[in-house]
């Protein structure tokens, strides 16, 4: 079923907006929420406050592309999943390590008038990514929007651990570099 279809569903309140959606994007969002989640069971739930999250929103929004809007959601749900979790030790999983490593390229502090920079932040990252090869901007997405393992993306390009641990360097680098020139680092 097209996407438009699958929104023009909600849109008519109709029992079968959730089953299609997640028959089309059910293992999409899954997958983002199992690569943040310690738990199958934690996965699951946020895939399912997912389904209710985008209920609620389709009557506001009418989203023309349904991955990246499910996906947010998803991702959202599972990072906030995460912060429950902080009893876990640092680091024990993908996604502190993750976020770790990002965080040498960006602005530190914690001072409200970093928060109006965010914007501007959020510009910045978005236009380098997209400035990125098609292979940099899959390692790039893939380790800082879904939060893969080091693993997982080296076997899904075919890369050592090693290689895909360098590339992921040197993005970061440039990232830092790009920051730096904009005045943002």
């Amino acid at each position: 079923m097209e996407d438009s279809a699958i929104v023009e569903l909600y849109w008519q309140r109709s029992d079968r907006a959730i089953p299609e959606t997640d028959r089309k994007y059910g293992r999409y969002c899954q997958a983002i929420a199992r690569n943040i989640c310690a738990s199958p069971e934690d996965a699951e739930e946020c895939v399912n406050d997912t389904w209710f999250r985008a209920w609620n929103l389709m009557p506001d929004k009418r989203p023309a592309v349904l991955p990246p809007f499910l996906g947010g959601i998803t991702r959202h749900f599972a990072l906030d999943k995460v912060k429950t979790y902080q009893r876990q030790k640092r680091g024990g999983g993908q996604v502190p390590l993750a976020l770790e490593e990002l965080s040498d390229c960006l602005p530190g502090g914690t001072d409200p008038a970093r928060h109006c920079e965010l914007e501007e932040l959020k510009r910045a990252i978005g236009d380098f990514a997209a400035s990125l090869n098609e292979t940099e901007q899959k390692l790039f997405v893939s380790r800082y929007w879904y939060l893969a393992s080091i693993e997982e993306i080296s076997r899904r390009l075919g890369w050592s651990r090693s290689r895909t641990k360098s590339a992921l360097f040197r993005l970061r680098g440039r990232l830092r570099d790009r920051l730096q020139e904009e005045g943002l680092w």
